[in-house]
């Protein structure tokens, strides 16, 4: 099989995360796009704004509905820092005969260096690349020749559109009591007001 990983915050999970996942799924073939909310991560020690619970939840409202999207849990019942390197590790173990793909945005080739034995975590899938905004393309193809002269490291490249949804501006139109429509899965909305989640100032 050929199995996509997505991990992510998904505070809240939103559009744009499903159209990155089902657009790789289209590209790479994909039998399956496993989605992994974070536990702790290593970058963001404050941690997210949503208990786990919510954001489990959120993503489980959010995939229903399509055949090929599936959920872990083992980041978040993980006690401690969350290490990318650990989940792919368990991943392949569970996976031996199987390809994995990491999907990541183009933001995160500017700090993979920093992640824990990230060259090892290219032993264990390929990562395929989806279009962040913020960056220029001649900075990402001038950053992608640099990692692969220093590490003899590749991408797969995936011909995705420029999603410009994040959950931060998801979280503050909503402290803002501004529309979210659209932004989320109509389940995952209907969550959020239900549990009145992001209402307050932090």
């Amino acid at each position: 099989m050929k199995i996509g990983i997505m991990g992510g915050s998904f505070d809240p999970i939103h559009m744009g995360h499903l159209i990155i996942g089902e657009n790789a799924r289209d590209s790479l073939n994909l039998d399956k796009v496993i989605f992994i909310p974070t536990g702790t991560n290593p970058f963001k020690r404050d941690g997210a704004t949503s208990s786990s619970n919510h954001r489990v939840n959120m993503v489980k409202l959010a995939i229903e509905l399509n055949p090929y999207f599936t959920m872990s849990t083992i980041e978040v019942e993980r006690q401690g820092i969350s290490y990318t390197i650990d989940t792919l590790k368990i991943l392949k173990d569970r996976y031996k005969e199987d390809q994995l793909y990491f999907i990541i945005g183009t933001d995160i080739i500017f700090q993979i260096e920093k992640w824990k034995d990230f060259q090892d975590l290219f032993k264990l899938c390929k990562f395929a690349l989806f279009n962040r905004p913020g960056k220029e393309i001649s900075e990402i193809e001038n950053r992608l020749k640099e990692l692969s002269s220093k590490y003899n490291i590749s991408f797969v490249r995936l011909n995705s559109p420029l999603i410009d949804i994040s959950s931060t501006d998801i979280r503050n139109r909503l402290r803002n009591k501004q529309t979210i429509k659209y932004l989320v899965p109509k389940e995952v909305e209907e969550y959020i007001l239900k549990h009145n989640l992001y209402m307050e100032e932090v």
